[in-house]
């Protein structure tokens, strides 16, 4: 069969565009993993998700999955390699399976490249990407801040209005001046080690320091591999306001379209990219 609509990924934004299509009675894969996102199941603490107050993210985790099962969505638990347009629908390859859909909804999110030692299993207690999420964990602690990017000082400036203590450690030249409290730091970071808050910070000359936290401020990976053709903008799906992608009837949401990488903006988008999904339906 054609489904009506593809959906890939099952973090926030996807959630919202499979309850959408699901009250409209639209048939859709959905396809990612049973766990929803380990991103939002390691955070520790959310404060800006509307009715959930300073919830931990297994808490929001468990309330989505709990609306999943109520309303009898599935997920197919599988990687796409990669998309194919097909003319008037699109084919997508899961390694020894194939599925058709008339459309497709990109909830991907973003891939963190160049992950250092230590870094991935420290996700969620003490290592962060977004500084506004949280960065009021760390409010009169010390904070290390590893950018590749001027354009996110303006999130480093943030962090040291809450920190006693920031580390920056920009990974590009000419850094600004950022805040009295900010140290800017030449050397690169290399890993990060120990068992427990504060951690230490290894740099590439052999030295070290101490952070209660540490953030990691990256430019995404492109994503335009998946589906050829489409079009990406800094690493990240380029969309409109009604989350179409330059393809016909390939739509976006969540952190692949961009900053800020928040679980209220990814909802958002999941739920206009489906109602854009029903009228692109409707029209053709």
């Amino acid at each position: 069969m054609i489904y009506d609509a593809a959906i890939i990924g099952t973090g926030p934004a996807g959630v919202s565009a499979a309850l959408n299509l699901k009250i409209h009675n639209k048939s859709f894969i959905w396809i990612g993993s049973k766990n929803l996102s380990d991103k939002i199941t390691k955070a520790e603490r959310i404060a800006n998700y509307p009715g959930f107050l300073n919830a931990t993210g297994e808490e929001l985790n468990r309330a989505f999955r709990a609306q999943i099962d109520a309303m009898g969505i599935e997920i197919t638990e599988a990687m796409v390699n990669a998309v194919y347009d097909m003319g008037d629908h699109y084919a997508l390859n899961m390694g020894a399976d194939f599925c058709e859909a008339k459309t497709v909804i990109l909830t991907t999110g973003v891939a963190m490249k160049n992950t250092l030692p230590g870094e991935e299993e420290r996700v969620g207690r003490g290592v962060s990407y977004c500084a506004t999420c949280d960065g009021a964990l760390y409010k009169g602690k010390t904070v290390a801040v590893v950018s590749t990017n001027a354009r996110f000082e303006h999130e480093v400036k943030y962090l040291a209005e809450l920190a006693e203590k920031v580390y920056f450690l920009p990974a590009y030249k000419d850094p600004g001046f950022i805040a009295e409290n900010v140290e800017t730091v030449t050397a690169r970071a290399a890993a990060i080690e120990g068992d427990k808050k504060p951690f230490t910070v290894k740099l590439t000359g052999g030295e070290s320091l101490t952070a209660d936290g540490v953030f990691f401020l990256r430019d995404s990976i492109s994503l335009a591999t998946l589906l050829p053709g489409l079009k990406t903008e800094d690493g990240h799906i380029a969309v409109d306001r009604s989350m179409a992608t330059n393809l016909k009837g390939v739509y976006a949401a969540g952190d692949c379209t961009g900053r800020p990488y928040q679980y209220t903006k990814a909802v958002g988008e999941g739920n206009v990219a489906a109602h854009s999904v029903i009228e692109y339906l409707s029209e053709n």
